[in-house]
């Protein structure tokens, strides 16, 4: 499947099929995680592949979202935010937030590869399912996602257009000035003359 396919044809699943998924590919899917952008190279996720039917019913029961129990595995993505901290203050619970979307974005774009669906779970009582996972007080669930075939088809919802979102320069400005030319001609390392395409 192709990058682009994989990103336009990612949806949001809660009804799936009985089949279950081959746990291999749920973790190829975790291991493309590892290669988001991380501040200062610290990397702060840790991922929980739960398969134990009992927890992954108690883990729809604290999400208050019962279609989380009809998949037979619930990934966790789980930050220790302790060291990005340290390194970078006040700006590490930022850092963590960006860099754990970036990595549940490789993994969702995996999983859409492999034909296996999810619904990204971000809506739970965190407390509660950090004592079920036995996960530190101290750590964070940034989201779980249930993982399954599809048994539904939703309709597409991505009526938003770019040029309603796309400012250049500055905010609200929706045109782009005139783009620069680099002249070719003159060979690498003597400098180039920049002209303007009008």
């Amino acid at each position: 499947m192709k990058l682009q396919d994989a990103i336009e044809n990612r949806k949001s699943i809660r009804k799936y099929k009985n089949t279950t998924p081959d746990w291999r590919q749920i973790i190829e899917a975790i291991d493309t995680a590892r290669f988001a952008p991380m501040a200062g190279n610290i990397f702060s996720l840790k991922f929980i592949l739960i398969s134990d039917l009992h927890k992954i019913a108690e883990i729809a029961r604290w999400s208050e979202q019962d279609f989380i129990a009809q998949t037979q595995y619930v990934v966790a993505f789980v930050t220790d935010s302790k060291r990005t901290s340290n390194a970078f203050e006040e700006k590490g619970e930022t850092f963590c937030k960006q860099q754990a979307g970036a990595a549940i974005q490789n993994f969702l774009l995996k999983l859409t590869e492999f034909k296996l669906s999810t619904c990204w779970i971000g809506y739970f009582n965190e407390s509660e399912i950090k004592k079920i996972l036995k996960i530190p007080e101290n750590c964070k669930i940034e989201a779980m996602f249930p993982i399954g075939y599809a048994n539904e088809k939703p309709k597409a919802k991505n009526n938003r257009e770019l040029d309603n979102m796309l400012y250049f320069d500055e905010w609200k400005k929706n045109r782009m000035i005139p783009t620069e030319k680099i002249d070719a001609r003159i060979p690498e390392g003597y400098g180039r003359k920049i002209t303007r395409d009008f």
